[in-house]
């Protein structure tokens, strides 16, 4: 399909740019630095023994942090760059995290087991066309009983043009968005151009999706800060705490949901 191919690009293209930028700051990874922040640890809990399932990995930072904390991990993206990335780590780090290198729909071609929990988090679900198959995913992949946890950017923030001086998009998900991105989130500097579609999701389809996929909501949180300095104008007000600096603390900017499926 068109957008998995673009995507793909945009990701591999990209994955050497993030990899070496100080937004990921590999060196103090490697050294023993987890990449987790506060909002999905308070929802994950104790993990050690506990089996898990990152969609949308990267080149696997969260999965390994989560690795070192107890848990047995398997990660996915759709980006062969990335996933290459991920395995070279978990074998630098002598951790035994399982990587596969898979687009997050045709994840059951290669993957037939359950989870205590399944995670996913910031910036995953805009590739996706449909929230519908997404929760649908989610649901085989945990086990009865297990934990869905999710942080994202709130669906706000992506009503805005890139210098949030206008709304340009529409909150829900009427369309796709096709444009072409200089640089990356973690290097804007960096000298790369490369073509992207993705999809706006309102918090309405996002748990409207879980729920008829049998995935209960135990917590929803909304927060008015970002853990990272991912947007134009932003100002670290706390340490490891980023807001957008003519909004202050009037924008959602990240929201949380922990999700258990009981059958």
């Amino acid at each position: 399909m068109e957008y998995l191919n673009t995507n793909r690009n945009f990701w591999n293209a990209a994955t050497d740019v993030n990899f070496d930028s100080e937004f990921y700051d590999q060196k103090t990874f490697e050294a023993g630095r987890n990449s987790l922040n506060s909002i999905e640890l308070d929802l994950f809990g104790d993990v050690k023994g506990k089996s898990i399932l990152h969609l949308q990995c990267h080149f696997g930072q969260d999965s390994l942090s989560l690795q070192r904390m107890g848990a047995q991990v398997t990660g996915v993206d759709l980006s062969d760059a990335a996933i290459a990335k991920a395995r070279k780590l978990n074998e630098q780090l002598g951790l035994n995290a399982e990587f596969l290198c898979k687009d997050v729909y045709s994840l059951n071609e290669v993957l037939n087991k359950q989870y205590d929990i399944v995670f996913t988090s910031y910036g995953t679900i805009a590739w996706l066309p449909d929230l519908d198959r997404w929760a649908d995913v989610i649901h085989q992949h945990l086990k009865p009983g297990g934990h869905f946890v999710f942080a994202e950017f709130h669906p706000a923030v992506w009503m805005w043009d890139d210098d949030f001086t206008k709304i340009t998009y529409h909150y829900l998900n009427r369309e796709v968005i096709a444009d072409v991105e200089e640089g990356t989130y973690a290097n804007k500097e960096a000298e790369t151009r490369n073509a992207f579609m993705c999809w706006n999701h309102g918090i309405g389809e996002v748990v409207t999706a879980l729920l008829a996929k049998g995935i209960s909501i135990e917590s929803l949180q909304e927060f008015d800060y970002s853990p990272y300095p991912s947007f134009k104008d932003c100002e670290e007000f706390e340490s490891g705490k980023f807001r957008i600096k003519h909004f202050g603390n009037k924008m959602p900017l990240v929201y949380s949901i922990k999700g258990l499926k009981s059958t």
